[in-house]
């Protein structure tokens, strides 16, 4: 496979070189690779397919595709009268061209699509032209390779080129999709997760529950699934699971991804392999946004991963999606605790809402329920205020305790990025054990560095540092590198403080119009020492609350409550953490509608009001947050240096400037 691998590489060199840059090279060689493939495949069916098709177009018969997939015996099919061997003969460079375009016509409505998604006609002018699509035809139809399932036989019947499985022309097209990913470092990232990251996002997804797994149909399912590769891996782990416990599994799968060449490569990928029905499950294209144009409303799945893009706008997709104020879209509108929350994220960045749209996905009545691993960088642990989308978000998901552990990753995994990325792991059937508990592990340290870099990738996991992050996950204790915390950990309140107006001036004793406060803020002259500005006085009866803004004061000689007006520019805000209530140390537990009283209060009391006892907050301000600060938890201080280490230091560069001093006078 790889003499193969390396013989396709080399067409790029041989025909390519003088007409295109070396970036693009693929735009050429993915789609030649897959049609020989298929053009070898449906070689032995060819005239049935002809025939097929003759009969059909005399019969009448208009919807002829499924009749002629049976015919070819596969999931595609070409109706053209031409094989690549027959372009092969054409001496003429017009002819070549014409008959070119008619046998990419005669492929079947999945291949078109793929062809189209490649925009391989557009390339046809420019290879025409330069006398150079014959040479790449007669390249790929090399005798001493074989693209075909069928092994090629010498004269006395023995083998003299074995056939290619589709296991195997699906594994030599995803390492020319790799290098050539390689060779534009740049833009890799954005469309292929590496290998190693894949197979742990795979096992931390299916080991959990690998002796739960039973005979049956899975589904799994990327809503960013770029070249389809964590499919396919997750496929193969699933596979094997079962396999190992005698297990009968079919997998199917689904998925969708918004730029046109990749999804073309990930469609080509399945067809290669024998895969024509997951094939069919994957819709793509650029008007087939996971955000704005979901492909599977309503459908469920058993296990979802995937790597969507972080840091790029999706401000179009709102603006489709009817904008933040009409947005209808049930998923990225929930209802949570009797409230509901928007989770709609900032437009310069739609990670998180790929999450989103996976959690609406999951499986809510099957012993399983659903698993999902999803990759993502530091910002989806603590970007977005209380009540923003992103903070929404994470309460959602930590509230209804679907978090099972977040995995810090090693930096430079990546290839077109050097920032810290973390793998989320969700479920909604967590096990007894782990309920009302998040995990958090630190695996940034677990890695082993590649000889050579591929772009900003300069290490990668092997396979013991993925038995060691998964063993790490399992066995679900404390660690130096695994801290467990209760979910309410993550939680707080945020809280708007405020301090009255005070100014110089004023009659203490009176409350003020909002007109009046107006015109004193601009002319009154504010001190600490002056009396508060009263904006309302209350009946007797009412009770005081000083944390609540209800003071007590006298007034003309009675004792009165007031309310002051809040000088804006000594407003602040805390961010009060679930933490100071004691019941929320408990796993599972979720504040009370007591119970943020108590703790704001306290917590006012404790760390506030020692240093402005004026102060009060506003109940009505009162926002609930959720983050997850994951260095706070791993952060390691650096030891100070001795003094005698320090002293010792420095009387060496004293002892260097003596030196220097004397050189100078000397000279």
């Amino acid at each position: 496979m790889t003499w193969i691998t390396n013989f396709i590489w080399g067409i790029a060199d041989d025909v390519l070189r003088d007409l295109y840059v070396r970036g693009k090279y693929r735009d050429v060689i993915l789609p030649m690779t897959v049609i020989r493939r298929l053009d070898a495949v449906l070689e032995p069916t060819k005239q049935a397919v002809l025939d097929m098709k003759d009969s059909l177009d005399k019969a009448g018969i208009v919807h002829q595709e499924l009749t002629l997939r049976q015919a070819a015996g596969q999931a595609f099919y070409n109706t053209s009268p031409f094989t690549l061997r027959d372009l092969k003969a054409r001496a003429s460079r017009q002819q070549l061209e014409a008959d070119f375009r008619a046998y990419l016509d005669g492929f079947s409505p999945n291949v078109q699509e793929i062809i189209d998604n490649f925009e391989l006609r557009n390339q046809i002018p420019r290879l025409a032209k330069a006398d150079a699509l014959g040479t790449l035809i007669e390249k790929f139809l090399d005798p001493s390779i074989n693209l075909s399932p069928d092994p090629v036989l010498n004269s006395d019947g023995t083998v003299r080129l074995p056939g290619l499985d589709n296991h195997a022309m699906g594994t030599i097209f995803e390492e020319l999709v790799r290098r050539f990913n390689e060779e534009n470092n740049e833009e890799a990232g954005e469309h292929w997760t590496p290998r190693d990251a894949v197979r742990l996002m795979a096992r931390l997804i299916f080991e959990p529950i690998a002796e739960q797994i039973e005979s049956g149909t899975y589904l799994l399912y990327d809503g960013a699934c770029g070249t389809g590769g964590m499919l396919t891996v997750a496929e193969e782990t699933l596979l094997q699971l079962a396999k190992e416990r005698d297990k009968q599994v079919s997998v199917h799968l689904f998925g969708q991804e918004i730029n046109a060449e990749t999804y073309a490569i990930c469609k080509a990928d399945l067809l290669l392999k024998g895969e024509g029905d997951a094939a069919d499950n994957i819709v793509g294209g650029p008007e087939h946004s996971t955000l704005s144009n979901d492909a599977f409303p309503g459908r469920t799945f058993d296990f979802m991963l995937s790597n969507p893009p972080y840091g790029k706008s999706w401000k179009s997709d709102l603006e489709r999606m009817g904008g933040k104020a009409g947005i209808k879209d049930q998923r990225f509108v929930v209802q949570q605790r009797g409230e509901e929350l928007s989770l709609i994220t900032r437009t310069n960045d739609g990670q998180m809402l790929f999450l989103v749209n996976m959690l609406s996905k999951m499986k809510h009545e099957t012993p399983l329920g659903s698993r999902i691993a999803e990759v993502h960088n530091g910002s989806s642990l603590f970007t977005g205020d209380a009540g923003q989308g992103e903070s929404n978000i994470r309460r959602w998901i930590i509230e209804n305790d679907w978090l099972e552990a977040i995995v810090a990753l090693p930096p430079n995994m990546f290839y077109n990025t050097g920032i810290a990325t973390y793998i989320w792991v969700l479920t909604n059937r967590k096990p007894e054990h782990r309920k009302g508990c998040v995990q958090l592990i630190d695996a940034t340290q677990w890695y082993k560095p590649l000889r050579k870099n591929l772009g900003k990738k300069n290490c990668e996991l092997s396979e013991e540092d993925i038995h060691r992050i998964v063993d790490t996950f399992l066995k679900f204790e404390e660690t130096e590198q695994s801290k467990i915390f209760p979910n309410a950990a993550f939680g707080y309140w945020k809280v708007t403080v405020e301090r009255p107006l005070r100014l110089k001036g004023i009659d203490p004793e009176r409350a003020c119009s909002p007109k009046e406060i107006k015109a004193l803020r601009e002319t009154a002259a504010r001190a600490d020492d002056a009396p508060p500005v009263i904006k309302k006085i209350h009946k007797p009866s009412t009770e005081p609350d000083p944390l609540r803004g209800l003071f007590e004061a006298t007034i003309h000689g009675k004792p009165r409550v007031v309310e002051y007006e809040p000088d804006t520019e000594l407003r602040d805000s805390e961010q009060i953490p679930f933490l100071e209530c004691p019941a929320c140390h408990q796993p599972g537990y979720l504040p009370s509608p007591e119970d943020p009283r108590r703790a704001i209060e306290a917590f006012l009391s404790r760390e506030v009001l020692p240093y402005a006892p004026d102060a009060w907050y506003d109940p009505a301000s009162v926002k609930v947050g959720y983050e997850i600060n994951f260095n706070r938890y791993f952060y390691k201080p650096k030891a100070l240096r001795s003094l005698e280490e320090i002293r010792a230091d420095l009387l060496a560069v004293e002892k260097k400037a003596e030196g220097f001093l004397e050189e100078i006078l000397e000279g």
